[in-house]
């Protein structure tokens, strides 16, 4: 829907913003070790929500071991992180 869109080209922004790119890369974007093209296949809303806000919890529980261990970004607002978490559920890439 257009909500959903609008919701999603928000995230977009704020994985701009927040400078995802230096460690994720989508479509060939950024660093390439950090692919997050398919992650909205590969995980469910939560879950990407929890890496989120809970990366270092989220790394142990995943036996991640990618240095430095991403930051949290609790510090967003609710709308920011909601739409960085539809922009990245709408990942879904094979």
């Amino acid at each position: 829907s257009a909500q959903d869109k609008a919701q999603v080209d928000r995230g977009m922004k704020v994985y701009a913003d927040q400078k995802c790119s230096i460690c994720h890369a989508i479509e060939g974007k950024g660093n390439a070790k950090g692919a997050l093209d398919s992650v909205g296949a590969k995980l469910k809303a939560d879950e990407i929500r929890e890496w989120l806000v809970n990366p270092v919890e989220m790394a142990t529980k995943a036996k991640a071991d990618r240095k430095p261990v991403m930051k949290a970004y609790a510090n967003l607002s609710k709308e920011d992180l909601d739409a960085l978490v539809a922009y990245l559920s709408s990942l879904k890439k094979k």
